[in-house]
């Protein structure tokens, strides 16, 4: 019990201790958070005040700019405050909680990618049943049930890392409480808890994916049938932002957690996890909006009627 209550707190080591590096690396992320802010949030303002982009696949892209709001808002905050004020303690029960929301929020966007492609594989696959397959209420389950998995992911795997003994170092060789890093630090014999966390890791990843895979090989497959070239490029615009999401995402996941750690160092993962804490959550609002015209469109009517609201004095 002395042992596992002897760390309160952990010092984290951040992605540089070079003085003269903290002020710029302050502004470039607080410029990249102010983007992630503005996008996401806006994202989510357009799809509300848009009655066109009240369909499905905007549903769960509104559900997804949320979680990577709150993905981003979990991290962020503390790498700023540490390049700024040299703030780079965390307390424990911080650090559980950071951990909580940060395998929360990527659980939840892991299983609503794969909402999304099921959703792309109703309107290919089955244009004319779509409106009866995504219902209100199944899109609504789909957007429930990704978030509940996200919480009994987090639960399970802050219980497995904080049920750990932690009396050796209290440095983490990261900017954030991250998975391999806290794990790192425990001085109980982990083999268990290892297996219990990498079992379900690769559940939740390789199922969603398989949900993915099965769904584009339909699509493909009734985009190939379409004798119309136009009916090509409308349906393969309908997911090309989806997969360009899918294809960051995962790759950065699987490079990251599932390949052996001995294949990358600790250095290479503190820049694979700015990526997939800061710049992702970027990206993907700025994705979906200049690869879909409906977004376009819906960005250029909310502004026309914006200004046409000033002209008369509304």
């Amino acid at each position: 019990m002395d042992n596992q209550t002897a760390v309160t707190e952990f010092f984290l080591l951040g992605l540089t201790d070079a003085p003269e590096l903290q002020m710029p690396l302050f502004i470039v992320f607080t410029l990249i958070y102010l983007f992630n802010v503005v996008g996401n949030l806006g994202m989510i303002l357009l799809i509300f005040i848009d009655f066109r982009l009240h369909t499905p696949m905007y549903f769960f892209l509104s559900n997804l700019s949320l979680v990577d709001f709150g993905s981003s808002s979990t991290v962020n905050p503390k790498v700023m405050a540490g390049f700024l004020l040299g703030d780079k303690i965390i307390s424990y029960n911080a650090c559980a909680a950071q951990l909580f929301f940060f395998v929360t929020f990527a659980t939840v966007e892991n299983y609503l990618l794969a909402s999304m492609a099921y959703d792309r594989y109703a309107a290919v696959c089955k244009p004319l049943h779509y409106t009866t397959i995504m219902t209100t209420s199944i899109c609504t389950r789909l957007a429930i049930g990704s978030y509940i998995c996200g919480f009994l992911n987090s639960v399970i795997h802050v219980g497995d890392i904080f049920s750990l003994s932690f009396c050796k170092s209290n440095v983490l060789h990261h900017f954030f409480c991250d998975v391999p890093a806290v794990f790192a630090l425990s001085c109980s014999d982990k083999h268990f808890n290892e297996m219990v966390l990498v079992s379900i890791s690769t559940f939740n990843i390789f199922f969603a994916l398989l949900v993915i895979f099965i769904s584009y090989i339909s699509i493909f497959i009734t985009i190939l049938k379409m004798h119309s070239t136009k009916g090509h490029k409308k349906a393969l615009s309908t997911c090309a932002s989806h997969l360009t999401t899918v294809s960051i995402f995962y790759g950065t996941i699987i490079f990251m957690y599932l390949l052996p750690s001995s294949s990358h160092s600790m250095d290479t993962d503190k820049i694979t996890s700015v990526f997939y804490t800061m710049i992702i959550p970027m990206l993907n609002p700025l994705v979906y909006s200049l690869r879909n015209k409906e977004v376009k469109n819906a960005f250029k009517h909310t502004i026309e009627r914006s200004r046409f609201s000033k002209r008369l004095g509304f």
